[in-house]
This record gives C-alpha cells, structure tokens and sequence, in this order.
C-alpha cells in the first residue's frame, strides 16, 4: 500500500493533483509587485500565503484564475473560518477586478467608523468607549462629543506603517491621502489600507473589501531580491511577523519617487 501511494506520489498524475491540493488549499505563492507595503513588505519579496488562516476559498486554478468548484456559500469559501482581525495584513481579491491578488493591511472591521484628517488614521471601534479606554492609551484618544476616537491605532506595534513627508497637500496628490470623511465599515465587510500610506491604492480609493475576496495572510517569505537583483539573504524563511521586530527602534527609508499604487 505504502509503495503504491508512493509511486502514485512520483508520477505526473500524482505530482500535479498533489501540487494543485497545496495551491488550492494550503499555501499559494504571491510575489510582492510594488511598495504599497513598504516597509513592512517589499517589492521583490517572494512569500507563501497561508490560505487556510481565514476558511478556505473556493479554488482557482492558478495563472487563468478560473474556480475549480462552485461558490456554494455564496462568501467565496468552501469552509467559512475565522475573520480577519484589526491590524491583520490580508491578501485578497481587488473588488474591481478579482483576477488581480492585492496585499494591505486591515484598519477597521464592519460596524467601525473610519476617517483620515491631516494624514492620520482616526478610528472608533464598534466596541465603544469603554473598549477604547481600556486598550489604547490616553494619548492617543479624541474625544469628540463624547464619542472616543483613537489616533493612529496601529502604528506603534506595526513600525513599517509611515507617511511620506514629501508627499504634500498641494493639490496634485489625491485628496483621500490627506482628508476622508468618517465612514461606517458595512458589516461583514473590511477597510484596507498599505503601510506606505502615501504610496497606496486602497479601501480610502475604492471602497472596503467583502469576506468573500479574502483569500489568506502572509506566511513566510521563501526568497526575496531587490530591483538590482540582489538577493536580500536577511529576509529569507521570515514571517512579517519576524521582520517586524526588526524594524522597532530603526531609522525607516520614508524617500520615496513613486506614484500611488
């Protein structure tokens, strides 16, 4: 029995079905194509997403991205799991477009107000006041008729997250970058925005992202080069969350000549 599963393994047939089971329900390779998420992911990383951290999607086959199976939920999952959580970074589906993969990271959840002022991310949980006093600090609470706001919610435990000081209000950059008016984040649904805050297209642009477009998180990085093509050694078989760590305390590259992407 042993030998056959194994000489079944070794064919095409069972290499191919075998491959296909691991990018349809475990792990899919996502290469990271611009700095949306700089620092925290950069463009040349080469990760491995975990597609089992959110229930499992239905499966497309790879490259012409056609579903394999029906959408019998109707939530773009075979099996529903569990949900995204604030200051997860998430791989999903663009909602304009669910051919093309996109990387960001998760600000607010459904039933969350939302707002950009002067650049700063400003959100009140659904949980109300007394969940924002008790796990963010005062400095960093608004109150704004009674009602309590938290500044910049993620940034301290997420260090790559940055604003770009070239990046003015002129007039020539997009108004979203600097000002948004509050929003309330549709149940079931997510607001997602890049790390590199003044060099991302996302949920500020278009809108917040359903459960059904979710596809996974970010695993491990199993290669990485830079423009140049020089292998970056140091990120190699690293988690984000890894890397993360690396980046508290250090002096972050915030130059940057890019548009919004």
């Amino acid at each position: 029995m042993i030998k056959k599963a194994y000489n079944w393994a070794s064919s095409w047939t069972g290499t191919v079905i075998i491959v296909l089971g691991i990018i349809f329900f475990i792990a899919q390779a996502f290469v990271i194509p611009s700095g949306s998420m700089k620092n925290t992911l950069l463009i040349g990383d080469m990760l491995f997403v975990k597609k089992f951290s959110y229930g499992i999607p239905v499966p497309r086959i790879p490259w012409i991205e056609v579903p394999v199976l029906p959408d019998f939920n109707d939530n773009g999952h075979l099996i529903e799991g569990d949900k995204p959580k604030r200051g997860d970074i998430v791989v999903f589906r663009y909602p304009k477009n669910d051919t093309i993969h996109y990387v960001k990271r998760l600000v607010a959840t459904g039933g969350d107000l939302v707002l950009i002022q002067n650049k700063n991310l400003i959100l009140h949980p659904k949980e109300g006041n007394e969940y924002v006093k008790k796990h963010y600090k005062e400095e960093q609470i608004l109150n704004v008729d009674g009602k309590l706001w938290v500044i910049n919610p993620y940034q301290k435990e997420h260090p790559g997250i940055h604003n770009d000081p070239a990046v003015q209000n002129t007039g020539l950059a997009p108004s979203q970058l600097f000002n948004m008016l509050p929003i309330k984040v549709p149940e079931g649904e997510y607001f997602m925005m890049g790390d590199n805050r003044d060099h991302s297209n996302d949920s500020r642009f278009w809108g917040t992202v359903k459960y059904k477009h979710i596809v996974g998180k970010p695993w491990f990085i199993y290669f990485s080069w830079d423009k140049d093509k020089k292998i970056r050694w140091d990120r190699v078989f690293r988690t984000v969350e890894s890397l993360e760590e690396d980046l508290k305390g250090k002096e972050l590259d915030i130059n940057h000549k890019e548009g919004i992407y």
